[in-house]
């Protein structure tokens, strides 16, 4: 239904990357998930009333709290897509994060009330009046909320959307919270256990676990997450294809919202060539990488000696000696002054999370490790945070 919606009502559906077609993409799965939203109301606050279910009519308003939700992420979606101002001279990408965190506190908060109702449902049960059709309509819920799961999910994945797949997942809580309700409406009619409240208790306790993990994937890209390393690495592939680049270190990203991403990096040139060629070469470079990843891009130009061939020799000890200390060091800007009684190598080094040593230990055993080797050298450490990749 959605695809064919789309087509529709979305010019240059296919073009996922571009800001107006995703911006459709989201209000329209948002306005289809406020109709089916308030048909799940509708059938389940009736039917859970008449079988005198708290567990039923608890999931009923939580289908409201998701039409609710469905309003957000559209205004989220529209709002992201206002051009910049002199205020937010990025743009107003972030709003759609915002959009999705909203929507993970209105299911911190559904799964709150349904975890005090049921409580108070096991405390003092009351008995429920279970028809066939009960049971139908709850089964249809499921249903359709597996199908809003695949919708929001698929189109969270192509128009690579935080607060869309906050939106899936909380379909996907629905599916099984709904199956709980359920089992908890036929079991009633084998015992007298208060399977009502308890199974509101466990689809409260799920419908918590959903909001927390909701709220922590919107949360990081706001406070500004690390870059994946498979984009890292697209990054690097991309700029390595402009000859006469040799390596890149110091690359940095913000993320400012979908559409909005800016990278500076330094590209190692050598040394030995024509400073307006190579300046040539980083403005294509520059274009090629905006235009393949929608971002805004800033390359630093840094000079090496690549003739030098006793600097290679000592760059092939230094890789060779780096990764035994933690193998996911990494090194760059590395220069050589050679003097009458030792050579000074001088090079940052990247330390990884994973390296619990200090800065002052990295640098002695780097300096040991080279120096063991070719003992007229001193190593001249400058230690990066690891948000420099």
């Amino acid at each position: 239904m959605i695809k064919l919606l789309s087509r529709i009502f979305i010019k240059n559906y296919t073009d996922y990357q571009n800001e107006k077609v995703r911006s459709q993409y989201g209000i329209l799965c948002g306005a289809f998930g406020i109709f089916l939203n308030a048909v799940l109301f509708t059938l389940k606050f009736v039917f859970g009333t008449l079988a005198a279910s708290v567990a039923m009519v608890a999931d009923a308003f939580n289908n409201l709290s998701d039409a609710a939700s469905s309003v957000v992420q559209i205004l989220g979606f529209k709002l992201a897509t206002k051009k910049p101002d002199p205020d937010h001279p990025f743009g107003h990408g972030r709003l759609e994060y915002i959009s999705g965190l909203v929507v993970s506190f209105l299911i911190l908060y559904m799964g709150t009330a349904l975890l005090k109702n049921s409580l108070l449902a096991i405390i003092h049960p009351e008995t429920m009046k279970i028809s066939l059709l009960s049971v139908i309509v709850m089964g249809i819920s499921v249903l359709v909320k597996f199908y809003m799961y695949l919708y929001n999910h698929l189109t969270a994945k192509k128009i690579d959307s935080v607060a869309m797949e906050v939106v899936a997942k909380d379909s996907l809580n629905d599916v099984i919270s709904t199956s709980v309700v359920i089992a908890a409406l036929i079991g009633s009619k084998f015992t007298s256990l208060p399977l009502d409240g308890i199974g509101g208790l466990v689809v409260g306790i799920f419908i918590l676990k959903t909001g927390i993990e909701a709220a922590r994937d919107t949360i990081k890209p706001l406070l500004g997450s690390a870059p994946s390393a498979e984009l890292v690495a697209q990054i690097e592939e991309e700029l390595m294809k402009h000859k006469p680049i040799v390596g890149m270190h110091d690359l940095i990203i913000h993320d400012y919202g979908p559409g909005r991403m800016m990278i500076s990096l330094h590209a190692e040139v050598p040394g030995n060539l024509n400073i307006f060629s190579l300046h040539d070469v980083i403005d294509i470079a520059e274009h090629d990488i905006a235009l393949r990843f929608n971002c805004h891009v800033v390359i630093h130009m840094d000079p090496v000696d690549t003739e030098n061939k006793r600097l290679s020799q000592l760059k092939n000890v230094l890789a060779e000696e780096i990764v035994k200390i933690n193998p996911e060091l990494k090194y760059h800007d590395v220069r050589m002054v050679p003097g009458d009684t030792h050579t000074n190598l001088i090079f940052d080094v990247v330390k990884p999370y994973s390296c619990f040593l200090t800065d002052e230990q990295l640098k002695m055993a780097i300096h040991n490790a080279v120096n063991s080797r070719v003992p007229d050298v001193f190593c001249a450490i400058t230690v990066d945070q690891p948000f420099v990749k």
